[in-house]
């Protein structure tokens, strides 16, 4: 039998975005300025959240752990392509191949569970804004939080155990710029109907999140319509919008990335930076781009940090 067992397999080559080096090099500052602007963006958004009182609501609760989460999520794969974008020889360990690959699926597991829980915090506030104080208080909050990481780890756990009794074959060239467990399939000369059928489900249990969403969002909305106060209703659905343009930019490439087989076509690095390069940027952007409470909470900060600024000029 041509295979032999991965712990005698020391590394794969990631075959990343280009072959060119020149495009490598503005592929390098592109993504370098994605992830420093990824970095400032979310970092700033968890400042806020943390320094301004006015924000200690369980909505902004729930955006400070997406930030945080955010940038974790965007640390595991972009730096290791900005590695690659400048070395020759483009290698990941095993190990490293493998480790990568389980916080890639963890932090993808996060990141659907977290917008799911603040999908329900919206239905609260809205549909039940009564009981919305009894109903969304700390001690939920903060269950809710370390729920959904628990449940994405315990996930990508169980998936990763599968994945290391896999036997790869000679061909140990990777289609991608970061290992992902779909990518590591093709390579495998062992029997990946069980490892298959695990991501799969896992897949199918965050597209049932997200049909549960939607079925939120219905009646988010027939009860958004229903509001006789103008200010009301633009309220309402100035925050609503911000999450559902984050929920749709998230699912519809990483539900499909997972559900679809692996071609090594561009499509497949395409919904990949969508969700683990792309939405980690423009979430602090669409959280704040319509929120006037973050934007006071932003000049609040900058006016303080000036005033200090004079304080010690004097």
């Amino acid at each position: 039998m041509a295979s032999r067992n991965h712990s005698s397999i020391t590394e794969f080559i990631l075959l990343g975005l280009s072959a060119d080096p020149h495009v490598q090099v503005l592929l390098f500052v592109l993504f370098l300025i994605i992830y420093l602007l990824t970095l400032l963006g979310n970092l700033l958004i968890i400042l806020l959240i943390h320094t301004d009182s006015n924000l200690h609501t369980p909505m902004y609760f729930f955006l400070s752990h997406l930030s945080f989460q955010d940038l974790f999520y965007s640390s595991v794969t972009v730096p290791k392509l900005l590695e690659n974008l400048l070395s020759q020889r483009k290698a990941i360990s095993v190990e490293g191949c493998l480790a990568q690959v389980f916080f890639v699926f963890a932090t993808t597991g996060i990141e659907a569970c977290l917008l799911s829980v603040m999908a329900y915090d919206r239905y609260a506030a809205i549909c039940h804004p009564l009981l919305y104080g009894q109903v969304m208080n700390k001690q939920l909050c903060e269950r809710l939080v370390w729920g959904s990481w628990v449940v994405a780890f315990l996930d990508a756990l169980m998936n990763i155990l599968l994945a290391l009794n896999m036997d790869f074959c000679e061909l140990q060239t990777i289609h991608h710029y970061f290992c992902e467990l779909p990518s590591l399939f093709p390579l495998s000369c062992s029997d990946v109907s069980t490892n298959s059928a695990m991501l799969l489900c896992s897949a199918l249990l965050h597209a049932i999140g997200t049909c549960l969403l939607i079925f939120s969002y219905v009646h988010i909305l027939s009860t958004i319509l229903s509001i006789s106060s103008t200010t009301g209703r633009s309220k309402a659905f100035s925050t609503c919008s911000s999450h559902l343009t984050a929920v749709i930019l998230f699912y519809s490439s990483a539900i499909v990335r997972y559900l679809m087989p692996t071609s090594g076509s561009p499509l497949d690095l395409i919904l990949s930076i969508q969700y683990s390069v792309i939405t980690p940027l423009v979430n602090p952007l669409i959280y704040s781009w319509k929120n006037k409470e973050v934007k006071a909470a932003l000049r609040r900060m900058m006016i303080k940090y000036l005033h200090c600024l004079s304080t010690e000029e004097i």
